[in-house]
């Protein structure tokens, strides 16, 4: 696949995707958290959401590498033949004060019931600066012959 046609596909999936799985690390042990996130035009940065005293957020201050994991499956028997995941590995921050109010838009825009929950003191509003997305589809080559793998394609923003 082309890259301006893996971008439109990446960019539809995070466009119409609520929630991802993100992944960080702590404690000597992984962690993984359901989320609501947004993603920036360019694909360059994801936009989540947490309050300071979570896991996550001290996981993510101490060790900031992180990766997330956003599908379009729909737990039926056709996500064998169609679903899409996408492994985003980024290094997530706190959104700077002039960052602030441009990416809370962006997160508002398609997460307009989070508005209390990101008004409140303690929450904080954390850029994901994306390295690269991994792709995975075709899993029925997976499924149907031992010599074909998933098909993984890699996007750099």
């Amino acid at each position: 696949m082309e890259n301006a046609s893996l971008r439109k596909e990446l960019l539809s999936l995070l466009t119409s995707q609520k929630l991802a799985v993100l992944a960080s690390y702590g404690d000597n042990q992984p962690y993984c958290s359901l989320m609501a996130f947004a993603v920036s035009d360019d694909l360059h940065y994801l936009i989540v959401a947490t309050k300071r005293h979570t896991r996550k957020f001290a996981n993510m201050q101490q060790h900031p590498r992180i990766s997330l994991l956003v599908d379009n499956r729909r737990n039926q028997a056709d996500d064998f033949q169609q679903a899409v995941a996408v492994t985003v590995l980024a290094t997530a921050a706190e959104a700077t004060p002039a960052e602030r109010e441009q990416f809370l838009n962006l997160y508002l825009f398609k997460h307009p019931y989070m508005r209390s929950f990101c008004q409140a003191p303690d929450c904080v509003l954390l850029k994901l600066t994306v390295d690269r997305y991994l792709v995975v589809s075709s899993f029925r080559n997976f499924l149907a012959t031992e010599d074909k793998y998933l098909e993984v394609q890699e996007f750099v923003p």
